[in-house]
């Protein structure tokens, strides 16, 4: 299969993505398109921690990659007006890192940790005291000398983001005064980003282009932005550099991206279930294993979208392509016994 890394439809970040997405980055929630139930209860907490002059309470946030986790960090420490240090799980390595980190954050200063799911048990224990009483321990000296210093810090709000809210022990968990999931995108909600990213990137589109980039996006704002500069690299080339429907179309005919934002991998992996499996169920492993793939990739990667479609179903049995899947491909599904997915 192909990296996932590399797929033009990945809600995953990708090296290419920083400097574009840096500058079409919303800087407030004025300009934060979609997400509105979260993004209202958030203005509330954030205004209510300003009247008290307080920090913002710890704050998680999870769902699928690309939908803005990062983007809603950073307009929270600046609604705040405090600064944000960004970090993650698997670049925290020992004990020491993450106190340098905490111990040098000012009052009301935030910490972003993205892919929380992923920090070590023993650093998570440090965040239990430091996320509840903001202090942390510092082990002084070595050996049966060695004893144990109390260190306050300053109030701070942590967030954290997550693709695995599920992953998240309970202790950890229970910390988070403030848990909110980010869904995918209405069409509607990404033809205003991709009009709005347009026009920041000086590309010229029309209504009817947009929209059909809103359309194969997955439902993911980073989705959007990244068809949106392939779209434009085609229309200079092609069509003169303006974006119109038929221009969009054609691009992302050549990405491999159909009407439902499905490139081939998710194809393959589809066909796989109902080819070589008869439709399911079929478990994880066993379809890791056919496509050479990392069952995390499949899990966090590929189903979210394929599941949100209907073209997927997650059974206590295993993986099953849906009747939406058949139609999808042109097949008419099989008959299955009674019973067979309870």
């Amino acid at each position: 299969m192909t990296d996932p890394r590399h797929r033009v439809i990945s809600g995953k970040a990708l090296d290419e993505d920083a400097r574009i997405e840096a500058s079409v980055r919303p800087a407030s929630f004025g300009d934060y398109i979609g997400q509105d139930r979260v993004k209202e209860n958030l203005q509330i907490a954030v205004e209510a921690a300003r009247a008290r002059g307080e920090a913002l309470d710890h704050v998680l946030l999870y769902g699928p990659p690309g939908l803005g986790k990062t983007t809603l960090a950073q307009i929270l420490a600046s609604e705040m007006g405090s600064s944000i240090k960004i970090s993650s799980g698997p670049l925290l390595e020992k004990k020491g890192d993450l106190t340098a980190v905490l111990t040098s954050l000012d009052p009301r200063d935030f910490l972003f940790l993205d892919e929380i799911h992923r920090l070590q048990p023993a650093l998570e224990e440090i965040l239990y005291p430091a996320m509840e009483d903001f202090r942390v321990d510092l082990i002084i000296g070595q050996g049966p000398g060695a004893r144990v210093h109390p260190y306050q810090l300053n109030q701070f709000t942590l967030i954290g983001a997550t693709t695995r809210a599920g992953l998240i022990m309970a202790p950890l968990r229970s910390r988070f005064g403030i848990v909110h999931r980010l869904d995918f995108y209405t069409p509607d909600d990404l033809e205003k980003i991709v009009t709005r990213s347009a026009r920041i990137l000086g590309i010229t589109i029309d209504k009817d282009g947009s929209g059909e980039i809103a359309r194969r996006s997955r439902g993911t704002p980073r989705v959007a932005n990244r068809l949106l500069r392939r779209v434009r690299d085609y229309a200079e080339v092609r069509a003169k550099g303006h974006v119109t429907l038929g221009v969009a179309r054609d691009a992302l005919k050549m990405l491999g991206v159909d009407e439902h934002g499905l490139d081939e991998t998710d194809r393959n992996l589809l066909l796989t279930i109902i080819q070589k499996y008869s439709g399911g169920p079929v478990g994880l492993n066993t379809i890791a294993a056919s496509l050479s793939e990392e069952e995390d990739a499949i899990e966090e990667i590929y189903e979210p979208y394929l599941m949100q479609l209907g073209l997927l179903d997650r059974t206590q049995r295993g993986r099953v392509a849906t009747a939406l899947a058949y139609k999808h491909f042109g097949m008419e599904e099989p008959r299955r016994q009674p019973g067979l997915f309870s």
